[in-house]
């Protein structure tokens, strides 16, 4: 048998993250639980699917940057699938700028990349509280557009008209305020200077408006519930006076 170098090299590449869910890359995954001192996937497993699967839970899964917590997480989201439950996990790093982060911009990304997620999965949200705080938001960040069906509102996405008016997109509503926001640290300082005082109320519609809203729609379709990883929060930098630092310390 031939051997392939670039599929060699390729596979035992340490910064290439292994799927376990993903046939190709099964083979190449070590269970180094016996070392690492515990079944840590086991017991996050366990507490979902078994100990409160109908009720919330937050749980935390730390560990330095390079020691498999990414190929870990995303042997959760497999094992979880394989239950019966709706998962959706993505890296932090793909919405946020990791050296500058705050509290409301990691709600934020959580909304954007759950929402987007059960969007392609045709499941029907209607957070029309939310779209009216992106439709206030955009006006902040730039000049009022006026609404209207083939425009945009201060760079948030039109979804359709409805008979109440003009509805939005919340997926690209976020993305568009968020990737303005990664992009100016003037756009993100104005942005946070605004989202700050009202933390609680993001944190209100992302909890009633999406992920309650989402878990019933789920449980209807057969599924027994909303799971959402998100990756990479580690690789945040903790500043002195930001309302993130506050919540980890």
């Amino acid at each position: 048998m031939k051997l392939n170098l670039e599929k060699y090299f390729d596979a035992c590449n340490p910064g290439t993250t292994i799927d376990p869910g993903n046939p190709e890359d099964r083979g190449y995954y070590i269970d180094f639980a016996t070392v690492r001192g515990g079944k840590v996937i086991e017991a996050l497993k366990r507490t979902i699917s078994r100990i409160s699967p109908h009720k919330s839970t937050c749980q935390l899964f730390t560990g330095h940057i390079g020691c498999g917590k990414s190929t870990e997480l995303l042997r959760l989201k497999a094992e979880l699938e394989e239950v019966g439950f709706y998962v959706v996990c993505f890296e932090a790093t793909d919405d946020l700028d990791v050296v500058d982060v705050d509290l409301t911009d990691i709600l934020l990304a959580i909304a954007h990349q759950v929402s987007a997620s059960l969007e392609k999965s045709q499941v029907e949200l209607q957070p029309r509280g939310f779209q009216a705080f992106l439709k206030r938001t955009g006006e902040v960040l730039l000049t009022p557009i006026e609404l209207s069906a083939e425009a945009e509102v201060a760079g948030v996405g039109i979804k359709g008209n409805t008979e109440e008016g003009v509805e939005l997109s919340l997926p690209a509503g976020i993305g568009k305020i968020t990737a303005k926001a990664k992009n100016s640290p003037q756009t993100r300082s104005k942005l946070r200077q605004y989202l700050e005082p009202q933390t609680t109320q993001i944190l209100k519609y992302l909890n009633e408006e999406i992920l309650q809203v989402a878990t019933k729609q789920l449980k209807q379709q057969g599924k027994k519930g909303l799971v959402v990883i998100v990756d990479n929060l580690d690789r945040i930098e903790n500043k002195v006076g930001s309302s993130s630092s506050k919540l980890l310390q």
